[in-house]
């Protein structure tokens, strides 16, 4: 299969690119501690209202608490992603429908800014080819100091459509 790079095709489609399921790999740097920890899981990009894409991740952190313990816990997060000026980017949104940052890969659409009360959240966002993406938050700020890098890479439709069956959930099949 050929890929044309976003950066190579103004008429990329971001919203085609990510729908769909892909397994992602996170490491958590806390940098004020050199606290360390991952988040494994799925992520899917479904159809939502007006053309949009629902952003649902489900998975599992693994972290070492304040005193030193291991951590672990299942952990799940949404957004909306809307139709924006072109279709190579996206627009994110929190699931109460407040504005979070533009989503794309070319140009100066793979950078965003997201204030959050004391911190900064930075992302870049970098394509990796036809079945893999990655992104990079840069938190700072006087509450915050972590680095967040995430690798998505895209699931095979035929095993994830199996994994998600009732008889591989323990039900009947």
């Amino acid at each position: 299969m050929n890929f044309a790079a976003p950066q190579d095709t103004p008429d990329f489609d971001l919203r085609a690119y990510l729908r769909g399921s892909w397994s992602v790999e996170r490491t958590l740097l806390d940098r004020s501690t050199g606290t360390r920890g991952t988040f494994t899981g799925v992520v899917r990009f479904t159809e939502h209202d007006g053309g949009g894409l629902a952003w649902r991740e489900e998975g599992t952190v693994r972290w070492t608490a304040a005193d030193g313990a291991p951590f672990t816990a299942p952990a799940t997060r949404e957004y909306l992603l809307r139709a924006a000026d072109t279709p190579a980017v996206l627009d994110v949104f929190f699931q109460d429908g407040r504005p979070f940052h533009r989503m794309g890969f070319a140009g100066s659409a793979n950078r965003a800014m997201h204030w959050c009360d004391p911190d900064t959240y930075r992302v870049t966002y970098t394509v990796l080819g036809p079945d893999a993406f990655g992104y990079r938050w840069d938190v700072t700020g006087p509450a915050k100091d972590q680095l967040l890098e995430s690798v998505l890479h895209r699931r095979d439709p035929a095993t994830d459509a199996a994994a998600d069956s009732p008889a591989a959930a323990g039900g009947a099949g």
